[in-house]
């Protein structure tokens, strides 16, 4: 599967003015990168279409952006809700151990078994134990304190909770896990992959 070819990053908010411009929030905060664009695609409701970007203004928090064919506020107004998509090339550099949200998604959470949990549970008979597929990355949030990787957890693992007298059926549940070192390791995102440092947390 590996890292996705085209990203979001901008979403249009309104209409701004009498001429068609869109008012726009950059999905990573930065604005730099926009004011290089010379075609986009919108989409929205499940449609996409090119658009070719005339002008770009402004900055912090909104951008304003014309693209052409567009010419009237009544215009402007219908793509309120509209993702701005461009080519990987197009978008916001990324620093060291930063990612896009886009390459985040659907990515494996894999927990490796150690020493010590083995031990504690008993297992430490020489063998060790295969990895473990603890979830998949379904949304990336942003929380007050980092991002959050909002995490479909798999219905195959099993937590002393689940065991309790009169719980009910197993069902699909989501956990949010903080996108730290502490309990995210290796990111592999050409692999689909990222490394689960702790499984209680997904509890």
């Amino acid at each position: 599967m590996g890292a996705v070819t085209s990203l979001v990053i901008g979403i249009i908010r309104g209409a701004h003015g009498l001429t068609g411009k869109v008012k726009v929030e950059s999905t990573s905060g930065e604005v730099e990168h926009f004011f290089e664009l010379t075609e986009v695609t919108l989409r929205k409701d499940g449609s996409e279409r090119k658009a070719e970007v005339e002008s770009v203004e402004g900055g912090h928090p909104f951008l304003f952006m014309k693209c052409a064919g567009i010419d009237t506020p009544e215009q402007a107004a219908k793509l309120a809700g509209a993702e701005i998509v461009v080519p990987r090339d197009k978008a916001c550099p990324l620093y060291e151990g930063e990612y896009y949200v886009e390459d985040l998604k659907n990515c494996a959470l894999i927990y490796e078994p150690g020493s010590e949990s083995n031990a504690k549970n008993g297992l430490n008979d020489g063998v060790k134990p295969e990895p473990i597929v603890a979830g998949i990355v379904t949304d990336v949030l942003e929380g007050g304190a980092g991002d959050l990787l909002e995490v479909s957890v798999s219905e195959s693992l099993q937590f002393p909770s689940d065991s309790e007298a009169g719980s009910p059926a197993k069902k699909k549940r989501t956990v949010l896990v903080p996108f730290k070192k502490e309990f995210i390791g290796d990111v592999d995102i050409n692999g689909k992959t990222m490394q689960l440092m702790h499984l209680w947390i997904l509890e």
